[in-house]
């Protein structure tokens, strides 16, 4: 991506995010009901923890920015924040109730759990690279 494209708020790089953490939703889903991958209570404590961080630092980074942020970066950030919460949320149903490991229901939370978690990584790749394409 150049350095016009990102400070011209076009978002290649996160629609690819969102295509790719799809994908990853819908074949963990599909892995999950087939029974080739089980989520368990540790995984679900580390993804949740790991969510709780992301956002622990987004709110302190986003208190510490006092400027201008360009558009492509603010909806870098809204699919970041987006992904935390999911996670958290799916990560916070999963463990309070407990699927049996080929659930339709168990699966579904499952992918959007990973997708979820996958649009943090994503994200925080694309807002990496918006931020470094677009300061000088």
């Amino acid at each position: 991506m150049s350095r016009t494209n990102c400070c011209n708020n076009t978002n290649e790089c996160l629609i690819i995010s969102i295509a790719a953490s799809v994908v990853i939703g819908i074949v963990a889903a599909v892995l999950t009901i087939t029974g080739i991958i089980a989520v368990t209570p540790a995984f679900l404590w580390v993804v949740f923890g790991i969510a709780v961080v992301y956002l622990a630092i987004a709110f302190v980074i986003s208190s510490l920015r006092r400027f201008s942020t360009p558009l492509s970066s603010r909806s870098t950030v809204a699919t970041l924040i987006a992904g935390i919460l999911g996670t958290i949320l799916l990560s916070v149903i999963l463990l309070a109730i407990v699927f049996p490991a080929t659930s339709a229901l168990g699966a579904v939370l499952v992918g959007l759990l990973l997708a979820s978690f996958s649009l943090i990584i994503t994200s925080t790749a694309c807002l990496v690279l918006n931020t470094y394409s677009c300061d000088d």
